[in-house]
Order: structure tokens, then sequence, then C-alpha cells
């Protein structure tokens, strides 16, 4: 088993808290994910049941202060957390991430004092389940081109539009959702409001039938005339689209743990595989051509690992970390995807079937390139930030 790096807030010593949460995580993967993986796969089940329980262990609200219902934990905790479920499933790796860190993460980030009180307690433990709403079916990565509008009448937003690729669009109970008060294509022209689905006009569309993360719930979301009352807005009008890009900094931790989550899974299958397939009279293990493999998707996992810790660390402590998590996302998510390429490969036949699970890695890892940012959009946040000066 690959060497977990943990350490405490100044990078220096292992944090036995920290193990703990991995422990922890490890042995509810274990117990009550694994048994169910590729049921929940074929049937796309997305099993509210396991959230809940992830809510009683403080799972749902892993970086929501004490004071509001949360764990109060740091990113590294967040990090080990993604990292050992994604390495039994990556769709309940996925949604656990998109809960805490969109809509979650919106609200404790922007949201005042009135506003956490009244939203964050149902989302940490997972009384509710969040929801957070950005992309449209034609704009993608460029966002800022959004249809959705929000016209004000008086004390009141009038939502309409729809939003894709939502997860958790169905069983949501409520969403963060981006809306444009003013000019299409200004980034002060989108502000983001915080909608319950009990709210008139507020449904869902059909769910998305995926290649991978199928047990990840994902649907388009639909406003019709929506009205929602100004106190719902996140900060000030306008405010919203600076908010996202700001929410989706530290979202792509998230989804750089669950990409090293997903390697990691991978190899830790490939590895066992190898030393218990015989060729020729001995391991194939002992063949270069597969140890060779190992060796190189041993050495992206850490190297991964160590980007991801990198931001995790400038997250805790304030710093700006744009470049850092798009590094992390960028490279996680491209090994994740060569991780499980190889993996499929020394598990030969036996890995194109549903019976072993390296196929499995193998499509879940994919999205992961593409969520919360391609990997062609990382490289713009890179280069732009890397040639500031």
């Amino acid at each position: 088993m690959m060497t977990n790096l943990i350490y405490d807030e100044a990078m220096s010593t292992p944090s036995e808290n920290l193990r703990m949460v991995h422990e922890m995580a490890r042995d509810f993967a274990e117990k009550y994910i694994r048994p169910h993986v590729m049921d929940w796969d074929e049937s796309q089940e997305f099993p509210i049941h396991i959230f809940k329980q992830l809510g009683e262990l403080g799972m749902m609200g892993v970086l929501v202060p004490e004071q509001y219902g949360g764990a109060g934990f740091g990113y590294f905790e967040y990090v080990a957390i993604i990292e050992e479920i994604a390495k039994v499933c990556g769709s309940i790796g996925l949604s656990l991430a998109a809960h805490n860190s969109l809509c979650t993460g919106h609200i404790l980030q922007f949201g005042n004092d009135e506003q956490k009180q009244r939203w964050l307690p149902k989302l940490a433990t997972a009384e509710w389940i969040g929801a957070w709403g950005l992309t449209e079916a034609n704009t993608g990565s460029d966002a800022l081109r959004m249809n959705t509008t929000a016209v004000r009448d008086g004390d009141y937003y009038i939502i309409n539009g729809s939003k894709n690729w939502i997860t958790h669009g169905k069983s949501s109970s409520v969403a963060v959702i981006m809306a444009r008060t003013g000019e299409r294509g200004d980034s002060n022209g989108v502000s983001a409001f915080v909608i319950e689905k009990t709210t008139p006009g507020f449904t869902h569309g059909k769910k998305e039938n995926k290649l991978g993360m199928r047990a990840s719930e994902t649907t388009e979301l639909i406003l019709d005339n929506v009205r929602v009352h100004k106190d719902n807005m996140l900060g000030q009008e306008g405010d919203g689209f600076k908010q996202a890009m700001k929410v989706l900094d530290g979202g792509r931790i998230s989804i750089a743990a669950l990409s090293l989550g997903i390697a990691k899974g991978a190899f830790e299958a490939a590895k066992a595989y190898s030393k218990q397939r015989q060729q020729f009279g001995k391991p194939i293990c002992d063949f270069q051509g597969i140890s060779f493999k190992l060796s190189d998707m041993a050495t992206e996992i850490e190297a991964a690992e160590l980007l991801i810790h990198q931001a995790a660390y400038k997250k805790n402590v304030g710093e700006k970390m744009t470049k850092e998590s798009a590094m992390a996302k960028y490279f996680a998510s491209e090994v994740a995807v060569r991780a499980a390429n190889e993996a499929v490969q020394i598990f030969g036949g036996y890995g194109y079937t549903k019976d072993f699970p390296a196929e499995k890695y193998y499509r879940d890892a994919k999205l992961c390139t593409i969520g919360e940012g391609t990997s062609e959009i990382q490289k713009i946040v890179i280069a732009r930030e890397i040639l500031k000066d």
C-alpha cells in the first residue's frame, strides 16, 4: 500500500488526527460502500441513505465550523476523506465533493451569518443535500454567456432559465444558482442565489445516462418564473461570477483529491492482481513490462499528492492558491486517467470485464479531466497565473 503523506498545519510532522480521519473514511468505505459499488453503478442508483450516514459522521460538513453543525476540519482532512471514499467508489466521492465544496462551500464562504444559520446546519448533517448551478447547455466553459436571468421585482427576483450537468439536481433540497442580473458577458453582471427546491417553478429535468460516475446523480435544473427574496442572494448583486470562480478554486482541490483516490484505487487493484496472476511460472509483477507500469503509476500518484497538499496548505492558511489548485486538478486528473488505463492493461482481458474493478476506475476517471474546469481550462488558468509577472 502506498504511503499517505499526512502532515500537520505546518506541513512538517505527521498528524494523529489526520490518520484517524483517513481510517474513519477508509473503514466506512470498506464496510458500507464497497459491497454495493457495482449494483449502484449498474442501476445508476443515487444511494441517498449513504450520504445521510456520512452526515452523521461529519463528512457532509467537513469544512463547516462546529457552530453551524459541521466538523470544523481543514483542507487536509477534507482531501483525506474524499481520497479514501474515491479509492472505493468515484461516484460517492464525486457527490461528497460536490456537496461539500460547491453548494455548502459557496454559502460558507460568501453567506452572511443569518444565511449560514439558515442553511448550513441542514447541509452539514445531510438533512438536506445541496446542488450548485453554474453551467448551462450552450455555455460550458464560457459561463459568462449564461442565459439564466434574474429580474428585480421589488424585494424579489424572478429567475428564468436552466442549468445543466448538475450533481444532485433531482435529490437536492437546496441549490446555489448563478443567474444574470446584468449584461451577458459582464463579470459584474451575475449574482448568486440560494434557492430551496420547494420554491414554485424550481424543478429538475432528465437524469443523464453517463459513461462513469453512474451512482452520482446528474440532471438538468429548470427555473420557470422562480420568485426568490432578495435575502436569498449571497453577497451583493453582481458578485456571483467572482464568487463562483473563488468557489471553483477550492473545488479544484476537491476534484484533485477525487482523482487521487481513483488513481490510488486503480494502482492498488493492479498491484495486487499483478502479484497473484501467474504467467510462464511466475507472477506477472516480476516482468519488467508490468513492474515499470507500476513504477510510473506510483511516481505520478505521489507527485499528484504533493501538488494537492501544497494547494490544501495554501487554502488552509488563507493564501491565494489559484495556480496551485489548477495545477493539482490538472495533473491529478490526468494521472487518474493514465493510472486507470494502465490498470486495465495490467488486468488484461479481465480488465475489460465488470467482474474486476479496473474497468470502473477507467470509466470514472475521465470525468475528472472534464468536471469543474476541463484540463484545457486549467492550462489557461495556470498560464495566466505564471505569466502575470
